[in-house]
């Protein structure tokens, strides 16, 4: 093995002290990328020692999970959940239930009703009918047929509506609404009537 002169020796000298230099830096980067994501919310209780925490700055959700679920409730929810974390919180759905109606994926809102449908004879949704008649309907769950029985909804703001509220992560107020384009005053005051959060 050839002899390395002085010149060489510092050189390799000084490669090995810079990638150790940049191998603790970016070893404490990542620590204290932990350490300031747990920090972004110093007054919701945050962390001791650089750990990993997530801190509740959304606030929990209240939500009411009704219809074809093991055990209907009100139930609360870290913020960021979906509608399937609350079917689940409420003991999954049922045998019956026509989980197909409802869309698992959209974020939930402070307040939302979860409503999963029963399977009526012929495989259809059985509250879907009396729903129109019987109350209001769940603006996080609504589907696009549920929406057309509102007077001044037709399938295209149904389907509107319904791309509007995915879009959102969930709305927690029918009066946000008002920003679906077709929506006027009158139809306003229709969908007061016939929905709810």
């Amino acid at each position: 093995m050839p002899e390395l002169s002085r010149v060489q020796v510092a050189v390799y000298g000084a490669i090995a002290v810079a990638l150790l230099l940049v191998g603790a830096r970016a070893i404490r980067g990542e620590g204290a990328a932990d350490s300031s994501f747990a920090a972004g919310a110093p007054s919701a209780g945050a962390s001791t020692g650089g750990a990993f925490t997530i801190s509740g700055q959304g606030g929990d959700l209240i939500i009411d999970v009704t219809g074809a679920v093991a055990r209907p409730g009100v139930y609360r929810m870290p913020a960021g959940s979906r509608v399937n974390d609350a079917v689940q919180r409420a003991g999954g759905p049922t045998a019956k239930a026509e989980v197909e109606a409802v869309n698992l994926a959209a974020r939930l809102a402070d307040g939302q009703q979860v409503v999963v449908p029963e399977r009526g004879p012929g495989g259809g949704i059985a509250v879907a009918g009396a729903a129109a008649e019987e109350g209001p309907i769940s603006l996080g769950t609504a589907t696009v047929e549920q929406l057309d029985t509102i007077d001044g909804i037709g399938p295209v703001t149904a389907e509107d509506i319904i791309e509007f509220r995915d879009r959102h992560g969930g709305l927690s107020s029918v009066d946000q609404l008002d920003q679906v384009s077709g929506i006027g005053p009158a139809t306003m005051e229709s969908l007061r009537a016939r929905l709810q959060p």
